[in-house]
């Protein structure tokens, strides 16, 4: 029998095998951050130990940066104090660090990627769930604990239990203003929060296949909202060819060797599954969160459904909104594009080809965060920055923002949010913040038009980001 893609970089990794089914598997890169890693560091530190390869770490700051003024000491008292922690620890244990300041410091699961440091067939960890991002390169790539962290640190291995296989398979044409980030929430509203429990999850089809790199990463990010263990998607001419030239990426000889391997990394027409799944891309509609979890969601045209349960109810109340209501035409204060899903140069690019010549709601507040460095000079490059100025859009500078409020960018209590980022829980975004969560471009129109509107009336071709 054949092998699923998620199995022949795992067993390649494998160090070794002992009872109860667990495995001792290899840890290609271990990205960190200020959040995660102290209590890690101080465990090393404790035992005396060291770190046993100091060159598979890439450290950055992103949770609790602010995004305006970065040039300044940080304000708020916890962050400060987390983000002087990971630049001590960096500099005491020898690790690379883009910091605030650094032209590669961004959001870890963005700055990866876009520096040529992720790449097919690796195995990838970080202390933050959306590690799965990374995925999108035929990489095992997954979130782990504190301890896990240490581990790490101590040893560049992990002792695991193999999670099971599954595949979601997407074929056909999307339908107009409908994007990857509309994709994986259709999905999860499908399957649920709790649809991938256990298992690996491979995205194919053609619908996925058409998709550009940051698309395909905005689909693996949110593989952990199904509560899977992560997202890959096979490399292909795509993936190389987005790798190619980037800062860290292998160049001449030594690329076209790595590509031949990579090319080897799909799931055989052999291969089994422990789940299928099947849908079709044109069935998918434009996509938005009415609840207080990325499951909780519908077709932006559609009517909220009802449900006797009781956190069902509780999620209601808390967005103040009502069972069998729309949520078109619905007032919104606040749009946020940004996070680790959705803070790339193509997600910025969608949104400023729409707000060309437009300016946003008088009532609306619309902040654009960068995922790094790189992107936020990119957008100052090609003009993005004068394009969304003129709309009436804030851009700031890069780091997490309004996805998690463990910084200075909540939401007021009570007040909605439309946003990009990747989950929609209670007090995600601050203390009472009400979250939508839908795609870049949909995120715009909504910013424009000062409420929820149907994107797909509003645009001639299909969305990407």
């Amino acid at each position: 029998m054949g092998k699923t893609l998620f199995e022949k970089v795992w067993e390649s990794h494998i160090v070794d095998s002992i009872e109860n089914e667990q495995e001792i598997l290899y840890i290609d890169r271990h990205f960190i951050h200020e959040v995660t890693s102290p209590q890690a560091f101080e465990g090393i530190r404790r035992r005396g130990i060291g770190l046993f390869r100091k060159n598979k770490i890439v450290a950055t700051a992103d949770h609790n940066v602010p995004t305006k003024d970065q040039h300044l000491p940080i304000k708020e008292v916890l962050s400060k104090l987390q983000v002087d922690t990971l630049i001590q620890n960096c500099k005491e244990f020898g690790i690379d660090l883009y910091g605030l300041g650094h032209p590669y410091q961004g959001i870890v699961h963005v700055i990866g990627p876009e520096l040529g440091i992720t790449k097919p067939g690796m195995t990838i960890v970080c202390g933050d769930s959306h590690t799965s991002t990374h995925g999108a390169f035929g990489a095992i790539a997954f979130g782990i604990g504190t301890s896990q962290v240490e581990q790490v640190m101590a040893t560049q291995c992990l002792l695991l239990e193999r999670p099971k296989t599954m595949r979601i398979t997407i074929n056909g044409e999307l339908q107009r203003g409908v994007s990857s980030k509309d994709i994986i929430l259709y999905i999860i509203s499908k399957l649920s929060t709790a649809g991938g429990t256990g298992h690996f999850v491979e995205y194919a089809g053609s619908a996925i296949s058409s998709l550009s790199m940051e698309a395909r990463m905005t689909i693996c990010n949110m593989s952990i909202e199904m509560g899977a263990r992560g997202g890959m998607i096979a490399p292909d001419e795509t993936t190389f060819e987005y790798i190619r030239g980037r800062e860290f990426a292998p160049d001449g000889a030594a690329l076209e060797e790595a590509i031949n391997y990579w090319k080897t990394l799909y799931s055989d027409e052999d291969a089994y599954f422990d789940k299928e799944y099947t849908f079709k891309a044109e069935r998918i509609p434009t996509m938005i969160t009415y609840g207080t979890n990325p499951g909780m969601g519908i077709g932006i045209d559609e009517t909220i459904p009802d449900n006797d349960s009781d956190s069902f109810k509780k999620s209601l109340k808390y967005m103040n909104l009502e069972a069998g209501s729309s949520l078109l035409n619905k007032k919104i204060d606040h749009v946020f594009i940004g996070s680790c899903t959705n803070s790339r140069i193509e997600d910025l690019r969608v949104v400023a080809e729409y707000v060309k010549g437009k300016r946003k709601a008088d009532h609306m507040k619309v902040m654009i965060v960068p995922g790094s460095k790189q992107v936020e000079k990119q957008a100052r490059e090609e003009g993005i920055h004068q394009v969304l100025a003129d709309a009436g859009f804030e851009l700031r500078e890069p780091g997490c923002s309004a996805c998690l409020g463990m910084n200075e960018d909540k939401i007021p209590d009570g007040e909605y949010c439309v946003s990009t980022s990747n989950r929609n829980f209670e007090g995600r975004q601050g203390p009472g913040a009400r979250t939508m969560l839908v795609s870049p471009l949909t995120a715009a129109i909504i910013a424009i038009e000062g409420k929820i509107v149907d994107t797909r009336n509003y645009v001639n071709k299909v969305a990407t980001a």
